[in-house]
Formats: structure tokens, C-alpha cells, sequence
């Protein structure tokens, strides 16, 4: 698999920090857990962060803290965050991916969807467009599917409010920004408006993460997307 495409470095220090949105994080993970190289930078984050940390000065702590924390803990449930180490088992200490099976759906999305992708259940929302809401980790407005365009197919034009990640999982398609493949990512913000074609005679099956719903700029594709939620 050679992978042309990789994540931002904004987008890859936040996973890294653990400050992105659930449904983003898992997109990332997807990703990673094919891509060496964005493994490596990953990597190279973490150490560096590691280093800032053991350089800083620490703050002193009041006599109390420690009984004031566990009053806390006891008043409410710590929430569910994905980080970095439970959302990514993904390569071993050489950066090389063990994404390395019959199935197509890298390892982070196996525990969401079918090991296989001719087992998900597909829901028909335009022609020669379907779709398969992963709903476990919807976070606030943002929205985590699986899109399937059809050869020849394209999505209409649209731009996006905030961070928009797409997966290739199989197939391909081509836009503004240049050609995706498996394994390829494209990591939008609200300053890109596209408009993808599937442009191979497979099926083009994608992973979307977005952080608040797509901005189509005709109503048809409105309509769709009220029904769908996409």
C-alpha cells in the first residue's frame, strides 16, 4: 500500500494531546494504523512532549489537594475519552503497520463495524450513494459513516464547518485537492470546498469524520443531508 496522503500536523499534535473530538480521533487512529509514516511522526510528538514535560517546572500543590481530588472523584463518573493509547493498537516499535489480515477495515474500526465491508448494512440516500452511520461515538454535532459512491459517482459540491477527515478504505476518488487511494486521507478544515468523484470501476468506500454537518452549496443535496444527517 503506498499512501500519498497523510494527516496535518495541527490535526496529528492534537490526537497526540488528546484534545479532538471523539469521532475525529478514531479516523485518526484509522490511519494511522496503516500509514508508517504518520506512525512515526506520531511518535516523535509523543517523545517530544515527553521531554517538554520532564523540563517543566512543577507547581506546588496546596496541603489539601489531594483531599479535594478524591472528594471529586467520588461526587461524579470520569467521563470516556479516546486517546492515543487505547484507540490506536497499531504498529510495533520498528513503525512498521500491523493492519495485516483479510479485512479492509483498519484495526481502531473493527470494534464498530463488520471485520468486512461486504457485511455492513448500507443505507440507499441518493443514487449510486450509500451509507452506514456509526453512531457509538457521535460527539455534539459531529457525524462518524462510511460512504459508498459508486464508479462514476460524485458527491456534491460542499465545503465544511470545521475538520472534515476521509479515510480511503477501498476504491478511490479524485477532487480538487488531487487523487486518493486506500489507505489515503484527506484532512479538510472550512476553508476547502470539494467535489469527489468515485474514479475507478470499484465502489469508492470511505471513512468521514466531521465535526458539524457539510455545507452542500445546491438544496437538493440539502434535502438529502436532512434525512441522512451527514
Amino acid at each position: 500500500m503506498s499512501i500519498h496522503h497523510h494527516l496535518s500536523d495541527s490535526t496529528l499534535g492534537a490526537f497526540t494531546a488528546g484534545t479532538l473530538i471523539e469521532t475525529i480521533s478514531l479516523v485518526v487512529a484509522s490511519h494511522i494504523s496503516v500509514c508508517p509514516d504518520c506512525r512515526k511522526r506520531k511518535d516523535q510528538l509523543e517523545t517530544i512532549g515527553g521531554i517538554q514535560l520532564k523540563i517543566a517546572e512543577p507547581e506546588g500543590l496546596s496541603s489539601d489537594a489531594l483531599q479535594k481530588t478524591m472528594i471529586r472523584l467520588g461526587k461524579q463518573e470520569l467521563p470516556h475519552v479516546i486517546s492515543p493509547a487505547n484507540t490506536s493498537s497499531l504498529s510495533s516499535s520498528s513503525g512498521a503497520a500491523l493492519n495485516v489480515s483479510n479485512s479492509e477495515v483498519p484495526k481502531p474500526l473493527r470494534a464498530y463495524i463488520p471485520n468486512h465491508l461486504e457485511d455492513v448494512e448500507w443505507k440507499p440516500i441518493a443514487p449510486g450513494i450509500k451509507f452506514f452511520a456509526i453512531e457509538d461515538l457521535k460527539t455534539a454535532n459531529g457525524t462518524l459513516s462510511l460512504l459508498n459512491i459508486a464508479p462514476g459517482v460524485n458527491i456534491p459540491e460542499h465545503g465544511h464547518h470545521g475538520i472534515e477527515l476521509t479515510q480511503v478504505l477501498k476504491g478511490s476518488f479524485s477532487d480538487e485537492i488531487g487523487r486518493f487511494e486506500v489507505g489515503d486521507i484527506a484532512d479538510l478544515d472550512s476553508d476547502i470546498k470539494h467535489q469527489p468523484i468515485a474514479d475507478t470501476s470499484d465502489s469508492c468506500i470511505c471513512l468521514i469524520a466531521t465535526e458539524a454537518p457539510l455545507k452542500f452549496t445546491s438544496m437538493l443535496p440539502r434535502l438529502v443531508q436532512y434525512f441522512s444527517g451527514i
